[in-house]
């Protein structure tokens, strides 16, 4: 007992040493203190009162029906999107919480019908539009209601039930995917669509059945991919050597000399010799096997494009009567078809897969599962985001070409034509 009474009055004699040394100081440490607290309650109701601003229009586009081009026109639409980026000062941004402007693409089956969705803010729809069109004329765009809607707010309930996951890279974000450009058939040169296999399996779900694929994308500016250029450089052999700071050089000597005395015992014996050294001056070419020439090429081709911050989201809602797993599988699948062991790939986040095992697995997986429907819902963006270039959007979501004749597609039928110029004018 007289132990227990002695350790709570060191406990409050410490505490009041503590108080004597903060009522000198206090000065200097609260207002930093405060400050830094201030400025993240601050950010968070600028940012939300700045977001909840902003009006919201969802795009269906119904894509032609004689597309006969690769993804390069989506490409290239993405690049127009770029145009959204506008100047933000540092007023601007800690003061009245603005941000860049994002997007969202979305790929939705509705029982085996798929779907283009675009949603965009609405000041800058008239943007989304008009790149649409300069790089697809004959495509049909159409505000809708959000199609998130037909379902309730909280899954799993009593009638349905939902599995979904984000999705991370598995290497680092300048090792692109494996794009549009890798699928073409080295003997006649025809393209394969990339989307074909993962439209063909949205297509097969049946009544019941809902399947959602989202892209919030951010654009960024070039700099997000400097790391892209260290990676290069690595890749090639040219990666300058960190220069160690005198205290490690002086631990590594010491580190040295004790490693030496066993054989100095023996004999006369020399330190390594740090120093840089050009006797080896091997070229590329020649240090490089053909596979390692290839991802070099390919990272330098992917750090040369226009990027943009990406949120990607999968979720499989199904009413518990046709609820099926198999679908999830199948997709997941289709998704590792832009995954390459060489270069990169996507790959669930485990931290929002709604799974769990061992204790408490039932509540933890109904937890995630509520809060991944609302992050879809919400266009969320927090958590694990990454780079994608244009050329790796165009990949992952662009309209399909004639070879994908499945009529899960809703396509328009007719070439939409201006009216005749001589029309008289009454």
């Amino acid at each position: 007992m007289n132990i227990i009474i002695e350790s709570f009055g060191n406990i409050i004699s410490s505490a009041g040493e503590v108080w004597k040394i903060l009522s000198t100081v206090w000065f200097i440490v609260f207002p930093v203190a405060f400050y830094y607290l201030f400025r993240m309650l601050w950010g968070d109701f600028a940012a939300g009162k700045f977001w909840g601003s902003i009006e919201w229009t969802l795009l269906e586009i119904i894509p032609p029906n004689d597309i006969e081009k690769s993804p390069q026109p989506m490409e290239v639409i993405f690049s127009g999107l770029l145009g959204s980026m506008a100047g933000i000062n540092i007023i601007e941004e800690h003061v009245d919480g603005k941000s860049p402007m994002f997007f969202s693409l979305e790929l939705v089956s509705d029982e085996g019908a798929v779907h283009f969705f675009i949603r965009t803010p609405k000041v800058l729809t008239a943007l989304v539009e008009s790149h649409i069109y300069a790089q697809y004329p004959n495509s049909e765009i159409m505000v809708v209601p959000d199609y998130v809607n037909d379902v309730p707010k909280i899954i799993p309930n009593r009638d349905w039930n939902l599995w979904g996951t984000d999705f991370i890279l598995d290497k680092p974000d300048p090792y692109p995917i494996k794009t549009y450009k890798w699928f073409e058939e080295s003997v006649t040169g025809t393209m394969i669509d990339p989307l074909a296999g993962l439209i063909e399996t949205m297509g097969k779900i049946g009544p019941g059945e809902k399947i959602w694929f989202q892209y919030i994308i951010t654009p960024k500016d070039q700099s997000e991919f400097e790391s892209g250029r260290a990676i290069a450089d690595e890749l090639a052999g040219r990666a300058k050597p960190k220069k160690m700071g005198a205290f490690s050089e002086f631990i590594q000597d010491w580190g040295d000399i004790i490693k030496s005395v066993p054989a100095a015992m023996m004999g006369p014996v020399e330190l390594p010799d740090r120093s840089e050294s050009s006797s080896e001056n091997v070229p590329v070419e020649f240090a490089l096997t053909p596979g390692e020439k290839e991802v070099l090429k390919a990272v330098e081709e992917s750090i040369g494009k226009s990027a943009f911050e990406t949120k990607m989201r999968f979720l499989y809602l199904g009413r518990r009567e046709v609820f099926d797993k198999v679908s999830v599988g199948s997709t997941m699948g289709s998704v590792k078809q832009f995954s390459d062991i060489n270069l990169n790939g996507f790959k669930a986040d485990n931290t929002s897969k709604t799974f769990a095992i061992h204790l408490f697995a039932a509540p933890r997986v109904l937890y995630r599962q509520r809060k991944i429907l609302r992050r879809y819902r919400d266009r969320d963006r927090s958590g694990n985001q990454f780079i994608l270039n244009t050329e790796e959007l165009a990949t992952v979501f662009h309209f399909p070409d004639m070879s994908v004749s499945t009529p899960a597609v809703k396509k328009v039928s007719t070439k939409r034509g201006s009216a005749p110029a001589n029309l008289p004018i009454q």
